[in-house]
């Protein structure tokens, strides 16, 4: 029976990645069949989508980054590091995306001329920054949900700290942490939306310039609700599987 289900949440996993590529593949053909105005945009939204998706991966991936990195200094026993984190913390859940959005878009090169980024990446440095604080207090608490004991018995077998946490307290941390690690991303996903203020052209942006030229926005909005619901679906269906997976391997 355990045999059956870990080939079946293989099988999602693969299928949801793959879905995930014929979804972008695929998703201009059937909204070119449409009338106007979303027929005549079908690339634009395929390219949008593809643009949202981007944002979402790789943000996601740096966030995760973040999310251990302030986990642990919120965790460390240094002052210095705690109050950095909790700092770092503090103010990304304390304030509007969008505000963080602007502010690494206006404020970055003011600090530094050479903080010259396009669109997409500071795009990208706002929304890791953004989901990294929320990965934080998940992974900190995944972290502190490992039992203490098998620490202890780590340690009496001669492993360093350092290999203790990456081989007994990491694995086990994340897995208890994957639930509102997914859920983040799920969030990652439709927050990407606020790229647009500062002319990242994705799912969004597209939208908006499509109902700005057609002035009909009923047929444009739901499309793309549409197409955020079948990358949500996808993202759900995934995460979920890997969850399944992993709690699987541990029993």
């Amino acid at each position: 029976m355990t045999s059956r289900l870990k080939d079946r949440d293989t099988l999602v996993l693969v299928g949801s990645v793959l879905g995930l590529g014929v979804l972008l593949w695929l998703m201009s053909a059937p909204l070119a069949m449409l009338p106007a105005p979303i027929g005549p945009a079908a690339d634009q939204f395929s390219a949008g989508a593809l643009v949202t998706i981007k944002l979402t991966i790789v943000s996601g991936a740096a966030g995760i980054v973040l999310g251990v990195l302030a986990a642990l200094g919120k965790l460390s026993h240094l002052p210095p590091a705690r109050w950095l984190a909790d700092f770092y913390v503090w103010v990304i859940r304390g304030t509007p995306l969008l505000l963080q959005i602007l502010f690494v878009y206006f404020a970055f090169p003011e600090i530094s001329p050479k903080l010259q980024l396009d669109e997409f990446w500071t795009a990208v440095i706002a929304l890791s920054l953004n989901v990294g604080a929320y990965n934080a207090e998940a992974i900190r608490a995944g972290i502190n949900a490992v039992p203490r004991g098998q620490i202890e018995a780590a340690r009496s077998l001669g492993l360093s700290k350092f290999y203790t946490f990456w081989d007994v307290t990491l694995p086990q941390a994340v897995r208890i942490s994957l639930p509102p690690l997914a859920s983040n991303l799920i969030a990652l996903l439709k927050d990407s939306s606020l790229a647009y203020a500062i002319g990242v052209v994705e799912l969004s942006m597209v939208s908006s310039r499509v109902q700005a030229s057609s002035f009909q926005p009923f047929p444009v909005f739901l499309t793309v609700a549409a197409v955020y619901l079948a990358l949500t679906t996808t993202f759900t269906q995934f995460a979920g599987a890997l969850e399944r997976k992993l709690a699987a391997g541990k029993r």
